[in-house]
């Protein structure tokens, strides 16, 4: 759906463009927009590659192990009817670190591996239909989405890369807007479970 809302969008500026004799400026437009977005892509790139490195090493050292262990009274707080020792913790607890590290990158196989098992749970238990997401996968995906950030290195980088004086002055808002957000996440997850046990 989004595709078609943003193929609209492209073809009413086009037209409006034809309409208003404004065709140069649209031109010039796509074409620096076009050439900005390849370099945008190589700054991120790199900086990718940095952090994802980073979580490498740092799951190499077990690092990423003991932070698991850290998270799991939070883990067992939020997703009571996982058991421990199940793979769906390690995989919730991996996406949780790398969302606090503001590794968008490398948060998203781990939150994928999660579903994953997150369903083959649900089939063992007999309850998932293919259709219907379990509370445990809604719980994950309302966490991945309010996600916690400690350092926002995407809009970092995003800074950086358009000239921004300090590029880290971000970091303060970033950490009150996504604590406030993973907060209220936490809060609503947990009255929607004790509305169901109602």
């Amino acid at each position: 759906m989004l595709n078609y809302i943003w193929a609209a969008m492209i073809f009413i500026g086009v037209l409006y463009g034809v309409f208003t004799g404004n065709m140069k400026e649209i031109t010039q437009a796509a074409l620096g927009s076009a050439g900005e977005a390849v370099s945008l892509c190589i700054s991120m790139a790199g900086v990718m590659a940095f952090w994802v490195g980073l979580m490498e090493i740092a799951e190499n050292s077990g690092l990423i192990q003991k932070l698991t262990g850290f998270l799991s009274p939070f883990i067992t707080l939020m997703f009571p009817k996982i058991p421990k020792g199940h793979k769906a913790r390690d995989y919730i607890s991996t996406n949780i670190i790398a969302n606090i590290l503001g590794l968008g990158w490398a948060c998203t196989p781990a939150g994928l591996m999660a579903m994953e098992e997150l369903a083959k749970l649900e089939e063992e238990r007999g309850n998932f239909s293919g259709r219907v997401a379990s509370d445990e996968m809604c719980t994950f995906l309302i966490l991945n989405i309010s996600s916690l950030q400690l350092i926002p290195v995407n809009m970092i980088a995003y800074r950086q890369q358009y000239g921004s004086v300090n590029p880290s002055v971000i970091i303060a808002p970033a950490i009150l807007a996504t604590l406030f957000s993973t907060l209220v996440a936490v809060i609503y997850c947990k009255w929607k479970s004790y509305c169901r046990l109602k």
